[in-house]
């Protein structure tokens, strides 16, 4: 029999022919496939070739959709007697390798299914009812396709993102013994990332203390670190005590985003607590101040001359309250002045000419908060000041927690950290961000 018809070639089924095909009465193509493949006879146990037919047999296995309409397989084979006397197994019946024995899905379906959660950011669900299977069937294919990206081997790294992310509500047990309440799992999760190439998230760890850091630290090969020159983060202690105990050679830079960010919280609490110190009560859209609070927050750079001297104007006017916020807000953009001058090549005395007018300026201001702020930076100079002279920032680690939000959104929450951590890393590489190009 000839195996290479138009229909054999189409169905593209390694070891099986197309016999013949019909439709049924709904629309649905059944399909009988005998087998092609002489290997087939081979005993999976012995590997001896068999010669008695012991019968006929028939599976259907499922593939991956063709068409809009069903396709049902039906595999005529047959089983065989084993004639090896030293072979423990008596009879068999024939596989080829798109569908082992006992599978009821065919190898190139089980693939699709998790490649469609690990590549194409499908939620298992969704993978699910496309491809017509379960969900614990699509789930262990995604564990098998995952095991691809996790087992890889890091590449170097020059500059290394940290950062945290919420995953979810803490998860807490009451121990029997003692009776006290120990956490299970925590709600933050902390991520690697490779902050100035191409590899994306390297991996992600349960927790944001030093300790949980270090232990990701030291899962990773020596070599490896030390090839890591800078490190990226926010102001978080945590993470600085971490980086100069497990990572004692690389320069740590804060992110600027964080610093400025830092600056508007405090403009907002300046903002609130002179309102209810001198109105004696919250503020009110009738304000000058709240009618202001959202160009304070501004940059100077993206308001119009317009809408700033009516924002100076209206401050002005308000009196003690309005001379206050705009003090607070002078040492916001003073502040801004000293981060613009990062990539821009500037000598240490410009840089150090902004940074005294900036200190100067908050402490002659003799407001609390602008004080807080300047005791922030001067402690964080070291790190900030690596950032004005190297440029690196923690952007990278920024934009992929929000893809881990958007997916933990899309999979209405995870309730096993560990399918979270491997949705999230298999998510945020590189093959599955090309996937999404429309190009």
């Amino acid at each position: 029999m000839d195996n290479d018809t138009d229909a054999t070639l189409l169905l593209d089924l390694d070891g099986l022919a197309v016999a013949t095909v019909e439709r049924l009465e709904d629309g649905t193509r059944r399909v009988h496939l005998v087998t092609a493949d002489h290997g087939a006879r081979a005993c999976p146990a012995c590997g001896v070739f068999a010669t008695r037919v012991k019968g006929p047999a028939v599976t259907r296995p499922r593939d991956l959709p063709w068409g809009e309409r069903d396709l049902q397989l039906v595999w005529h084979k047959r089983r065989w007697y084993c004639t090896e006397p030293l072979c423990p197994r008596k009879s068999f019946a024939e596989q080829v390798s798109q569908v082992p024995t006992g599978a009821r899905i065919t190898t190139r379906l089980r693939e699709a299914a998790g490649r469609r959660v690990r590549d194409a950011g499908s939620t298992v669900v969704q993978a699910a009812r496309d491809l017509r299977l379960s969900w614990p069937t699509v789930m262990d294919a995604f564990r098998t396709a995952g095991q691809q990206v996790t087992a890889a081997a890091l590449e170097p790294v020059t500059v290394l993102g940290i950062d945290e992310t919420r995953r979810g509500r803490a998860q807490w047990r009451q121990n029997p013994d003692t009776g006290r309440w120990e956490p299970v799992v925590d709600r933050w999760h902390t991520g690697f990332v490779d902050a100035f190439g191409v590899q994306g998230l390297l991996g992600q760890i349960e927790g944001r203390a030093p300790s949980d850091v270090l232990a990701w630290l030291a899962s990773t090969d020596l070599q490896w670190r030390k090839q890591i020159h800078y490190v990226a983060i926010d102001m978080s202690a945590g993470y600085r005590a971490a980086i100069r105990t497990g990572l004692p050679h690389a320069t740590v830079v804060v992110d600027h985003f964080h610093v400025v960010q830092l600056a508007n919280k405090m403009l907002n609490i300046v903002r609130c607590r002179t309102t209810a110190s001198l109105r004696g009560r919250r503020g009110r859209a009738t304000d000058p101040e709240w009618k202001a609070r959202r160009r304070l927050l501004r940059n100077r750079e993206d308001l119009t001359d317009a809408q700033f001297s009516t924002m100076w104007n209206a401050l002005i006017n308000a009196g003690t309250l309005g001379m206050t916020l705009l003090t607070a807000w002078i040492a916001k953009e003073r502040l801004r002045d000293l981060l613009a001058t990062a990539r821009t090549s500037a000598d240490r005395s410009h840089i150090g000419h902004l940074r005294w007018k900036f200190l100067t300026w908050c402490v002659d201001s003799d407001i609390p908060e602008v004080r807080q702020l300047a005791t922030a930076i001067d402690r964080w100079w070291a790190e900030i000041e690596a950032f004005i002279h190297t440029g690196h920032s923690n952007a990278k680690s920024e934009g992929i927690n929000r893809v881990i939000k958007l997916v933990a959104r899309a999979a209405h929450g995870f309730r096993n950290p560990t399918h979270q951590r491997l949705r999230t890393r298999c998510v945020t590489t590189r093959r599955a961000r090309g996937h999404l190009r429309t190009a």
